[in-house]
C-alpha cells in the first residue's frame, strides 16, 4: 500500500531545513505521475524484510536437502523464483479477502498463476508473517506512546503534589485530608444530581432550566446591504465552524426508569441487526437489475415484533435500508472505540457526520465498552447546500457476542421514540431505526465489517440535481458509510506507521504527522462548511441558470481559520463523465494548472508527497508555487490532499505559508495554522441521457456520469463587522461558472483526444 513511495532524500529526525534550501529548490521527477501503488502491501522495514526472506530461504532449502538425501543426487545450487507483477497482484487480492486458504485453495492458485503449490504455501505464510509484524510495531507504537504519556503525567502530578501548602498555616498538608481524587468524584455526582433535579422541574414547569456552565453569547446579524428584491431569503448568522452549537433539549435526560427500559430495548435491537446482518432471503432479496439488497418490509415486519416496529407505518415517511459487508485494515478494539467516542466517530467520517455529541452515558459497561449504552446525537450531511442535514436523536448500544464459536462486536443504534415524544425534532424528520455494524476480527489486524443502515425519513422535496443520488441510497446508505471507513482505516494506519518512505522534504516521522493531522483539519474544515449542516443559512444567486449556487457569510475570530469575514460559494453540475476521469483532472496538480481559473497562469511542482491508501490518488502533497522564482520571499505553498473511494472522491487545497509549514514540520501543534480550504467533491451518478465519449473498449463509461461540487472560500474582510456588497457576490459567482466551464471543456478534449486514438488504432 505505502511501499511504493521511494524516498528521494533521506533526512534524520533532528535534522534542520531552512526555507531556501526546503522550497527554493524545486523536487525534480522526470517521469512525474502518481505511482502505481498495490492494494495493502506490508509495511516493514528493509533488515525485517531481508529475515523474513531469509526464513523463506531457508524453508525451502530443509525442503530440497531432504530431496537431495532421497535421491543421493550431488548438491545443485539453488535457484531463486521471483514471482511476476501478475501472481503478486492475484495472490494479493486473495490474502485480502482470505489469509489462510485450504489445500484446495492453494492448489487452484497454483495452477492459475503457473506456480507449485509449495510456493504458494510458502507465500501466504511469509504474507501473515509480515502483516503480523506490522501489526505488533503499531501496537508497539502506540503503547509506548501512552506509557511515555502516564509517565508524564504522573511525575507531574507528584511536582504539583509537592507544591502544595496549607491556606492558613502555609505549612504542608495534613495527612489524612480529603483527596483531590474523592473531591472530584464528589463534585461529578453532585453534578448529575443538579442536572437531574434540574430535568424533573422543568417538566413541571414547561420549560428548561439553565444549568451551570456559561451561556452563549448572542450571534451578531449581518447586514447584506444589497438589493433584497433580488435576494428574498435572509442571510445567515455568523457560524463559528470550529465551535458548531447543538440543539437545546437540556430536558432530554432518562430517568432511572428509563435506563431499564432502555437497556431492554438495547438487547432487542442488538437481536434484531445481527439477524439483519445474517439473514438472506426472504429478508434481503437482491434486485437483478441494479445488484442491490433490498429489505422486505413485510418480512422484516413479520420477524421483529418489538415495541417499536409495531407501529403504523406512516405514507409521509420514506424507508431507507441497505446492507453491505466489506474488510477494513483496523483490529475490533480499535474500531468499537472510535465508534463510542463521538469526536472519534466525526474524525472516521468527515463527509457524512457533520457533528456528533453523546448527550448521556446511560451503562459504562466493562471497560469502557462491552455493554456500554449511550444516548448521542448526530448530525448526518452531504457535501452541498442543496441536500437538507439529517438530525436525530438515538441510543447507541455496544455489546461483544459470541455466536456459532464466532466472536464479535455488534455496535447498533435505535430510536428514541418510547421516551420522548415531545423531543424537538428537525425538517425534514429522521428516524434512525436499529442500523449498526457487526464487526469481527480478522488474522494480521483485519477486521470484517458488515453493516446495516434502516431508517425513516420524511418524504420531502430535495433539489432536483440531487434527488436520485438520495432517493438511491448512495448519500446514506450502508456502501457510503463502508466504503468511507475502508478509506479512513488505510489513512489511519498511514498515520500509526513510523517506517513509510515519502518522497520529499519531510525531515521527521514527526513532521509527516503533523503534516497529516494538519491536512485532515483542511478535510474536516471544508466538508463542514460547504453544507447545510449547524444551522447555515444559504442564498440562493439569481443568476444561476439552474439554480445549483448557493452563497452564505460567516464571522470567524478563532485560531484555525482567518479571522474576519468569509464569503462562501457552493456550486453542483451534472457532467457526462466518470467521476474517476473527473478525479484525475483535479488531484493532478500538472493538468490542474492548465485550468487558469484556478492557478492563474502559475506552476506547481511537488515537493513532498504522502501516501496514505491503496490507490494512487489517496495522498497528501505539499505544492510549491511560483517556482521561476528562486528567492525564498516569494514562495507561496499550498497544502492539497486527495481521497477516492466507490462513494465519490474528494480533492481539497489551502495555501499555507512557508512558516506555517516549517512549524508543524519542527513537532509544534498545527492546529494554530489557519486554513481557508477550497475544493472538489464528486459523486459517481447513472448517465440520464445518451452522449459523451463512446468507447466500444470501455463501454461501463458510457452509462456512467459524475455530480462536480465546487466549493470555494474567499475573506472578504479582515473586519468581522464589514458588509458585503452586491459586486463580491457577482465576482465569485462569475468565478464558478468559469471553473466550472473551464473544467467541462478540459474533460471533453481528453475524451474527443482518447476516442480520436481509439479510432486511429482501429483503422491501423
Amino acid at each position: 500500500m505505502y511501499g511504493d513511495c521511494e524516498a528521494i532524500s533521506s533526512m534524520g529526525g533532528n535534522l534542520v531545513v531552512s526555507s531556501e534550501t526546503l522550497f527554493t529548490s524545486t523536487f525534480q521527477n522526470p517521469n512525474f505521475s502518481y505511482l502505481p501503488l498495490e492494494p495493502l502491501p506490508p509495511m516493514i522495514p528493509k533488515e525485517e524484510n531481508g529475515s523474513l526472506l531469509r526464513g523463506k530461504e531457508e524453508m525451502k532449502s530443509g525442503s530440497e536437502s531432504e530431496l537431495q538425501e532421497t535421491t543421493e543426487q550431488p548438491l545443485k545450487k539453488k535457484r531463486y523464483h521471483r514471482h511476476t507483477a501478475h501472481q503478486i497482484q492475484e495472490l494479493e487480492a486473495v490474502f485480502k479477502e482470505c489469509p489462510h486458504p485450504d489445500d484446495k485453495q492453494r492448489m487452484k492458485l497454483s495452477q492459475e498463476l503457473g506456480l507449485k503449490p509449495r510456493q504458494v504455501k510458502f507465500w501466504f505464510q511469509n504474507r501473515r508473517t509480515q502483516m503480523k509484524a506490522q501489526q505488533d510495531r503499531s501496537e508497539n507504537v502506540i503503547l509506548r506512546a501512552e506509557n511515555d504519556s502516564l509517565k508524564s503525567e504522573f511525575y507531574r502530578l507528584q511536582a504539583e503534589l509537592s507544591k502544595l501548602v496549607c491556606p492558613n498555616c502555609g505549612g504542608p498538608p495534613v495527612p489524612g485530608g480529603v483527596s483531590f481524587d474523592e473531591l472530584r468524584i464528589e463534585n461529578a455526582r453532585l453534578g448529575e444530581e443538579l442536572e437531574r433535579v434540574c430535568a424533573i422541574a422543568s417538566r413541571y414547569i414547561g420549560r428548561p432550566i439553565q444549568t451551570m456552565g456559561a451561556l452563549m453569547p448572542p450571534s451578531l446579524e449581518l447586514d447584506m446591504n444589497i438589493n433584497p428584491r433580488q435576494f428574498l431569503e435572509p442571510m445567515p448568522p455568523p457560524i463559528l465552524s470550529e465551535t458548531p452549537s447543538y440543539p437545546d433539549n437540556n430536558n432530554l435526560i432518562l430517568m432511572e426508569e428509563e435506563k431499564t427500559i432502555a437497556m431492554e430495548l438495547a438487547m432487542s435491537a442488538t437481536d434484531e441487526l445481527v439477524k439483519m446482518c445474517r439473514t438472506n432471503e426472504p429478508l434481503w432479496v437482491r434486485n437483478n437489475e441494479t445488484g442491490k439488497e433490498v429489505l422486505n418490509l413485510d418480512e422484516h415486519s413479520r420477524m421483529f415484533h418489538w415495541p417499536l416496529n409495531l407501529k403504523q407505518r406512516s405514507s409521509e415517511f420514506r424507508t431507507e435500508a441497505s446492507r453491505d459487508s466489506s474488510v477494513v485494515i483496523m483490529n475490533s478494539i480499535t474500531l468499537v472505540d472510535a465508534f463510542v467516542d463521538a469526536n472519534k466517530w466525526m474524525e472516521l467520517f468527515p463527509s457524512l457526520v457533520a457533528r456528533a455529541k453523546c448527550v448521556q452515558v446511560i451503562s459504562q459497561g466493562v471497560s469502557g465498552t462491552n455493554g456500554c449504552l449511550q444516548l448521542m446525537y448526530a448530525e448526518l450531511h452531504v457535501l452541498s447546500p442543496l441536500v437538507p442535514t439529517r438530525e436525530a436523536y438515538f441510543l447507541r448500544y455496544c455489546q461483544q457476542q459470541n455466536v456459532e464459536d464466532e466472536t464479535y462486536w455488534a455496535i447498533v443504534d435505535f430510536p428514541l421514540d418510547g421516551f420522548h415524544n415531545s423531543l424537538q425534532t428537525s425538517f425534514p424528520l429522521y428516524k434512525r431505526r436499529p442500523s449498526g455494524c457487526l464487526i469481527q476480527d480478522m488474522p494480521n489486524g483485519y477486521s470484517r465489517v458488515t453493516w446495516v443502515e434502516h431508517s425513516e425519513i420524511e418524504e420531502k422535496p430535495i433539489h432536483q440535481i440531487f434527488s436520485h443520488f438520495v432517493h438511491s441510497g448512495m448519500a446514506f446508505g450502508a456502501n457510503c458509510w463502508l466504503a468511507v471507513l475502508e478509506r479512513q482505516c488505510e489513512r489511519i494506519a498511514s498515520l500509526m506507521a513510523t517506517n513509510i518512505p515519502d518522497i520529499g522534504v519531510i525531515p521527521s516521522p514527526e513532521a509527516r504527522k503533523n503534516l497529516m493531522r494538519l491536512s485532515q483539519r483542511m478535510i474536516r474544515t471544508f466538508c463542514v462548511n460547504i453544507s447545510s449542516c449547524s444551522g447555515q443559512v444559504w442564498t440562493a444567486v439569481p443568476d444561476s441558470s439552474d439554480d445549483t449556487v448557493r452563497i452564505t457569510t460567516r464571522k470567524v475570530s478563532e485560531a484555525g481559520q482567518p479571522n474576519g469575514l468569509i464569503l462562501c460559494a457552493v456550486s453542483t453540475t451534472w457532467l457526462p463523465y466518470p467521476h474517476h476521469h473527473v478525479f484525475d483532472l483535479l488531484r493532478d496538480e500538472r493538468r490542474r494548472a492548465q485550468l487558469e481559473v484556478l492557478s492563474n497562469g502559475n506552476a506547481l511542482h511537488e515537493v513532498a508527497h504522502i501516501a496514505n491508501g491503496s490507490h494512487p490518488g489517496n495522498c497528501i502533497s505539499l505544492l510549491r508555487i511560483n517556482v521561476a522564482s528562486n528567492s525564498s520571499q516569494h514562495v507561496d505553498l499550498m497544502l492539497q490532499e486527495s481521497c477516492t473511494d466507490k462513494s465519490g472522491s474528494l480533492v481539497v487545497y489551502s495555501t499555507v505559508d512557508v512558516d506555517s509549514v516549517q512549524l508543524a514540520m519542527s513537532g509544534e501543534d498545527p492546529s494554530c495554522i489557519p486554513l481557508l480550504p477550497l475544493g472538489f467533491f464528486i459523486t459517481p451518478m447513472e448517465l440520464m441521457n445518451d452522449g459523451g465519449c463512446k468507447d466500444e473498449a470501455n463501454e461501463h463509461n458510457i452509462t456512467t456520469g459524475s455530480l462536480l461540487t465546487v466549493g470555494l472560500q474567499v475573506l472578504a474582510s479582515t473586519i468581522p463587522s464589514a458588509k458585503i456588497n452586491l459586486s463580491s457576490i457577482a465576482a465569485i459567482n462569475n468565478h464558478l461558472c468559469t471553473t466550472v466551464q473551464q473544467i467541462s471543456s478540459a474533460l471533453s478534449s481528453n475524451c474527443i483526444g482518447s476516442c480520436n486514438e481509439g479510432d486511429n488504432g482501429k483503422e491501423k
